[in-house]
């Protein structure tokens, strides 16, 4: 019993890591797009955005976004990482 929950507990923070890597990639997409739209800052843009809007507030959406997004892969990250020390100790138990 104890060998089958370690197995979970490692695999749980072995798809935690992926989960991980797959956070911190779009993350990078993402900052990306923000510097090349933010540059260049096409019509298309404020189009799909609506009327109304100005490039003062997409660009405050956008960065209060880019904060909830790494606030929550903050907490991703120290679950993960609990997760890996927890395996790691039950492992040696």
């Amino acid at each position: 019993m104890d060998e089958i929950f370690i197995k979970k507990v490692r695999a749980a923070a072995v798809a935690g890591w992926w989960t991980v890597l797959i956070f911190y990639c779009i993350l990078l997409i993402q900052w990306f797009a923000y510097w090349v739209i933010m540059s260049r800052q096409p019509e298309a843009m404020l189009c799909i955005w609506g009327k109304g809007f100005t490039w003062v507030e997409i660009r405050t959406i956008w960065l209060w976004a880019m904060v909830a997004y790494k606030l929550c892969f903050g907490v991703i990250l120290f679950v993960v990482v609990w997760l890996t020390l927890w395996a790691r100790q039950l492992a040696k138990k």
